[in-house]
């Protein structure tokens, strides 16, 4: 699912922004972008964010910006500051037009300058916390679109629901109807309705017989009766997993393969253009709710 969240919190050592934001994907992928001085760091929170969340192309931004506070924890680098002198004494017997150092760049000089180390652990501690105020909102925008997505697909729930009312009654009567033109059919082929009075070319038990079977399997062939009442059974099923919430994401891609399957069938065996308009109907809309469930955690 998508989603979007940014916290900047302020704290006694700096200011944590942290950033998270997803897109759709089958499974959880966590991409972190952060400092390398941060890094340790990044264990706790991969940990923090897979318990909470389960799907999505997930991004995380962490910065710190660190407060010196006035008059403290700052210290000359005496040490380095004799090292410089020393140099700068050998460069300037050599090159005696060379000017000196000046405050400004001694004081600008990469060291020089000594803070106090910030303890990991309370960096830490502030940069979780802040991460759990961002999953917070993370989730609330998901859950928002959870909700959009809800609404959407039982929708289209509702509208195979009335397909499959719509052609359940025409089974038992399409079925019969073609095994009456079937009976008639094959009887005049096979010679039990010449209409001259004329003896049957085969014996007409066996005739009989032939039809019965031939009919009986025709009608087996064209009737979707059973996977009309599996679409129910799985659209009731999908309906009560949306309702149910929770992690559905998994559960549902496994509900439209079956909704797909059945679907299909019912187009394989439709015998009249009403069902075969009405599979395609119910196909489209399968399609429209699996690219959807994508979306799902």
């Amino acid at each position: 699912m998508t989603g979007y969240a940014v916290t900047k919190c302020e704290t006694a050592t700096g200011t944590v922004t942290l950033e998270l934001k997803s897109v759709n994907s089958r499974f959880l992928d966590l991409q972190f972008r952060v400092n390398d001085d941060l890094r340790a760091i990044e264990p706790a929170m991969r940990e923090t964010i897979t318990g909470k969340l389960a799907r999505g192309k997930v991004e995380c931004r962490l910065s710190f910006c660190r407060r010196i506070a006035e008059g403290a924890g700052q210290a000359l680098n005496q040490t380095l500051l004799t090292t410089l002198a020393g140099l700068q004494a050998q460069v300037r017997r050599q090159f005696t037009d060379a000017a000196p150092l000046s405050v400004n760049e001694l004081l600008r000089w990469p060291g020089v300058i000594e803070e106090a180390e910030i303890g990991q652990d309370s960096l830490q501690a502030d940069v979780l916390a802040t991460l759990q105020q961002t999953l917070s909102t993370f989730i609330d925008s998901r859950a928002r679109e959870g909700a959009a997505l809800q609404t959407m697909l039982e929708t289209r729930i509702d509208v195979m629901e009335v397909i499959v009312a719509r052609i359940t009654p025409l089974v038992p009567q399409l079925v019969a109807q073609f095994q009456q033109k079937a009976t008639e059919r094959m009887q005049e082929t096979l010679g039990l309705a010449t209409g001259d009075g004329a003896m049957p070319v085969l014996p007409r038990e066996e005739v009989l017989e032939r039809i019965r079977q031939e009919v009986t399997l025709y009608g087996m062939r064209i009737d979707i009766a059973e996977e009309l009442a599996r679409l129910s059974a799985h659209l009731t099923e999908t309906r009560h997993i949306l309702k149910k919430g929770g992690q559905v994401g998994r559960r549902l891609d496994f509900m439209m393969q079956e909704l797909n399957r059945e679907a299909n069938t019912v187009g394989s065996k439709a015998a009249i253009k009403e069902l075969a308009d009405a599979a395609m109907e119910l196909k489209l809309l399968i399609d429209q709710m699996r690219e959807q469930v994508q979306n799902l955690e």
